[in-house]
């Protein structure tokens, strides 16, 4: 484990919200007003993590690109889950798990609204190959708007071999590519699926697909050839959910 800075409003109220006990300080700047700022610093000193204030240029150092919008936090981060956590995730979901698999989506804007997205859509876990992700950053933090705390990343040493783990637990696995006639609207998605997308400009790599059951495509009737990652992973997550929800 080590300490990270979580940056911004959203990020560091899910961060005193969903795991307090993590959270070793809180900077605000100097002279900050904004009443969301104000009650964060107080709602950390009630949880007894320490408040100080400092100038601006301290916060901007520890943010680095991130916009801190006048509060950040010091965070003891947990080493995000590895592969020995699939199975356990897969058996507390049951015949609702939903799972996200990224392979090779390192942009970390991108990263952290892929698992908002995972957040909102309930989703079992999200899981990145361990030598190609950018990890729990404070810009992904900040992406996600508090959905890094709240859905499992697991960082699979191999995906394929991370990808034959949920097959043999029963889940139905299905990638997303151009060049199939399929469309994400005529695969089944009810029951235990996993989802899984590639990098925008290489889509998945060849042995990640080859171990998918499905290979569907997000129909686009108009003149463009591809959905920024963030985007399809909102439209097939719900879409999953969508289906689920239908009763016929």
């Amino acid at each position: 484990m080590s300490d990270s800075w979580i940056v911004g409003i959203n990020p560091v109220e899910g961060a005193l919200s969903n795991d307090a006990s993590r959270v070793r300080e809180v900077l605000v700047e100097q002279g900050q007003r904004n009443a969301r700022v104000q009650e964060l610093a107080t709602r950390a000193k009630e949880l007894n993590i320490p408040v100080h204030h400092r100038p601006r240029e301290q916060l901007d150092r520890v943010s680095g690109e991130a916009r801190h919008q006048g509060v950040v936090a010091r965070y003891e981060a947990p080493p995000m889950g590895s592969e020995n956590d699939i199975e356990g995730l897969l058996e507390a979901a049951g015949q609702n798990a939903l799972v996200l698999v990224l392979d090779g989506v390192t942009d970390p804007h991108n990263l952290g609204a892929c698992l908002r997205s995972a957040a909102a859509a309930g989703a079992t876990m999200v899981i990145v190959p361990k030598d190609r992700a950018v990890g729990l950053t404070p810009v992904v933090r900040r992406a996600s708007a508090g959905g890094a705390d709240r859905v499992p990343l697991i960082a699979a040493t191999n995906l394929a071999r991370a990808l034959r783990t949920l097959k043999d637990a029963g889940v139905w696995i299905t990638g997303l590519a151009g060049d199939t006639d399929e469309t994400v609207y005529g695969i089944d998605m009810r029951g235990p699926v996993a989802l899984v997308l590639g990098s925008e400009g290489e889509g998945m790599r060849r042995l990640t697909r080859e171990t998918c059951d499905f290979v569907a495509k997000i129909p686009m009737p108009g003149a463009m050839e591809s959905l920024n990652v963030s985007v399809a992973t909102g439209i097939v997550l719900f879409e999953a959910l969508r289906q689920r929800s239908d009763k016929r």
